[in-house]
């Protein structure tokens, strides 16, 4: 036997003997169960309050809204994502304050400025500095819930 590997067999013994059982503290327990992630980072996910209420729920009592938003080009999204989680709203529609009502050019500009890697069929794009610079809201023109709807 070359005397390296009398040198270099005992240290890789110990390296893997020490990986092991570092490998055995830091993994957790339910690592692997169902894959290759922690299987009791289901229950913990589960157990985070829900922020979000659903289309279906904002409906209930937002109808003409939800009705010129069906028949418009926003139609695919819901009312979540441009105001916001409403679970809090729902529990207490007193909450107002919890619901953003977004319509700058900052937050439009978000899906809808100028990006020549976005498909202009699917996201009508503007140019949000030549667009009517002197309008600091898309809103005071726009309705979001029917765009092409333009105000007077």
């Amino acid at each position: 036997m070359p005397p390296q590997l009398k040198t270099l067999l005992p240290l890789m013994v110990v390296f893997i003997g020490l990986f092991i059982l570092a490998r055995h503290f830091l993994i957790p327990e339910s690592f692997g169960k169902y894959g290759h992630y922690r299987a009791n980072s289901m229950d913990e996910i589960a157990a985070i309050p829900a922020n979000y209420a659903g289309k279906a729920k904002c409906v209930e009592c937002h109808e003409p809204e939800a009705t010129k938003l069906d028949s418009d080009l926003h139609s695919g999204l819901t009312c979540e994502v441009c105001h916001g989680p409403g679970a809090q709203h729902i529990l207490d529609p007193k909450i107002k304050g919890t619901l953003l009502k977004p319509g700058s050019r900052e937050f439009c500009g978000t899906c809808h400025s100028l990006n020549p890697a976005r498909k202009t069929e699917v996201i009508n794009q503007i140019d949000t500095k030549e667009h009517h610079p002197e309008k600091s809201n898309c809103i005071d023109c726009h309705n979001p819930h029917a765009v092409w709807e333009l105000k007077e």
